[in-house]
């Protein structure tokens, strides 16, 4: 069994398994185990687990399982059981570099984006199967308290986008603006709305996510009115194979006049996020208000890095992306006139 010292939620150091904070979040308060009592791997679990698969991204090569807390102990879904976890273990496919780390960069990044730049996300930590190997455990969002399922779209379905008419890659068809238009036309207070998405851009950009598509993106329906659903699948696809710089196909938009600085390198400076805020409808002063908490890196991000359950190596990479993204933001950029198509 894996000995710990940090709480594989928060990453707080000085625990040997969730701390008080992170199982009141995660569990309700319940005292439950990181440690699973079964692998993914094992044969004689292979017919349960296809039964209880779904599949999510880089980009779709990642699967991802449902599960149940009983008698305080994670364990998967049955069959027609409504499940209120969803457990990443490490992709089956076993192409994908540093596969097994995968699970522990996205709690990373979902952490880094909760706690330090305050963007909602559903609870999340790491397990540990059997055998040992990280898995990504997060709190089902779109299930209530008594069990009912809160009605859910993402935006490839808002925007119409599906595999018969926009071809296998279609969640990656369009832009961020199409998602802008969107929230305004669903969401009746859509400025913080459009605030909470530039936001998220932002970091996905500056954190290396180039797996950020449509259906990454989702509305919720509470009583009569739809909100941005809470953030998931954050991760620095960038230290693994997504070179991408960003999830969809047009970018930011296709009507966003570039920066010289992002027509010659394909890499938006800050003057072309300005530009963007401005396309989608938010006001100069509150774009600058977003913009600032990402003028530097905190330290706190890299103590987070150090913390994590990422390898040394994987652990250079991803301060690697971090930081060469935002030298890249804070290039000065003019000459606009050169638009993305």
């Amino acid at each position: 069994m894996k000995e710990l010292y940090i709480c594989p939620s928060t990453l707080a150091l000085g625990y040997k398994t969730y701390s008080p904070v992170a199982l009141k979040r995660l569990f309700g308060g319940k005292k439950v185990s990181p440690f699973l009592d079964f692998s993914f791997e094992e044969h004689n679990n292979r017919q349960e687990i296809f039964h209880n698969m779904g599949h999510t991204s880089i980009s779709g090569l990642h699967e991802k399982f449902f599960g149940v807390l009983d008698r305080n102990h994670i364990r998967l879904a049955k069959r027609n059981e409504q499940s209120t976890y969803i457990l990443k273990p490490a992709p089956w496919n076993y192409s994908l570099p540093m596969r097994a780390k995968l699970p522990v960069n996205e709690h990373l990044t979902m952490q880094i984006a909760s706690q330090i730049y305050k963007i909602e996300t559903p609870a999340n930590g790491l397990c540990f199967a059997s055998d040992g190997q990280p898995v990504y455990i997060t709190r089902r969002f779109d299930i209530n308290t008594d069990g009912s399922k809160i009605a859910q779209e993402d935006f490839a379905v808002l925007l119409k986008k599906n595999e018969l008419s926009d071809g296998t890659h279609f969640k990656h068809k369009g832009s961020y603006a199409l998602i802008a238009e969107k929230v305004k036309q669903y969401i009746p207070a859509w400025h913080i709305a459009l605030e909470r998405l530039f936001q998220l851009i932002l970091f996905n950009y500056l954190y290396g996510n180039g797996c950020a598509h449509l259906k990454n993106f989702s509305l919720q329906r509470k009583g009569e009115d739809y909100l941005l659903s809470p953030t998931y699948d954050l991760l620095n696809t960038a230290i693994h194979i997504d070179k991408n710089i960003f999830g969809l196909e047009d970018e930011l938009s296709p009507a966003l006049e570039k920066s010289n600085v992002y027509a010659q390198s394909g890499y938006p400076c800050k003057i072309d996020f300005i530009h963007f805020g401005e396309l989608i409808g938010l006001k100069a002063k509150r774009i600058e208000k977003i913009l600032n908490p990402f003028m530097e890196i905190p330290t706190e991000v890299f103590s987070m890095i150090d913390r994590s359950f990422l390898n040394s190596n994987m652990k250079q990479n991803y301060r690697h992306v971090i930081l060469e993204r935002h030298c890249r933001f804070l290039r000065k950029g003019d000459s606009y006139g050169i638009r993305l198509i």
